[in-house]
């Protein structure tokens, strides 16, 4: 099974979780992102892999029309349930690596949280660049890895072991050089510490009791250096919580 497929596969098991996850439903970029982007009522708007939708969602009451995009369609069909009331939102089942759009269509392209699921983010980028307007916002959000190559593999293989799904979180030196290749101009940035509920994190994507407690062990085991970059709190036997790096950068093409 290839990337992709695993990527249709847990999130349509899991479509509901995605609503509902504090993780991506709550957060202090969602409000950021419409003081960053400026959105106006005659402006139209892309949510690339939109999962639950919260970024449709927030962008739909500032801009004139947004397509929620997603490559799962079960998940796309909850997300619209979830968002019935928001009549300017329309869905569309979509890869991020070849979406069906036309040159040049959107004032404001977004993606958030979605990145690291993509097997190929230099198509993606590409993509973003091609349907979006001249002068047109790109938005992207997501979670990053540290740039030491020992962080970097540690919270890779963490969020692998814990989601299939996962590709890879790159670091933000690996997407400013993508974001140059395809000539997107940074405008503004912002990194920050994420915390991650570790039992909402964990249920979210694992059923199996045997693959959650790999997932612990491997955390509660790490060397000291690296349970202290992450953060990692533990009470009683149980983690409760750990951090990771999340980075919010809007280009201009």
């Amino acid at each position: 099974m290839n990337e992709k497929e695993n990527v249709k596969r847990a999130f349509a098991k899991n479509s509901n979780a995605y609503v509902t996850s504090s993780t991506h439903s709550t957060g202090p970029d969602l409000p950021l992102l419409i003081d960053w982007l400026k959105p106006q009522s005659d402006m139209n708007a892309l949510d690339v892999a939109t999962g639950g939708g919260h970024v449709a969602k927030h962008l739909s009451k500032h801009v004139a029309n947004i397509i929620a995009s997603d490559l799962t369609k079960e998940m796309l069909n909850n997300t619209a349930k979830y968002l019935h009331s928001y009549t300017n939102i329309k869905y569309a089942v979509a890869d991020a690596e070849e979406l069906p759009f036309d040159n040049n269509t959107f004032d404001i392209v977004t993606c958030r949280i979605a990145a690291h699921h993509f097997p190929t983010p230099d198509k993606f980028i590409a993509e973003v660049c091609r349907v979006l307007k001249p002068d047109g916002k790109f938005m992207l959000i997501d979670n990053v890895a540290a740039e030491e190559q020992t962080l970097d593999n540690f919270v890779n293989k963490v969020e692998k072991m814990r989601d299939y799904s996962h590709v890879r979180s790159h670091t933000v030196t690996e997407w400013m050089a993508l974001f140059d290749k395809n000539q997107l101009t940074i405008l503004k940035q912002q990194s920050r510490k994420k915390t991650l509920p570790y039992k909402e994190w964990t249920d979210r994507t694992l059923m199996d009791d045997q693959a959650k407690h790999a997932v612990s062990f491997y955390l509660k085991n790490a060397p000291k250096r690296i349970r202290d970059y992450f953060q990692v709190t533990i009470t009683g036997d149980e983690i409760s919580s750990f951090i990771i790096d999340e980075w919010m950068v809007m280009c201009k093409k």
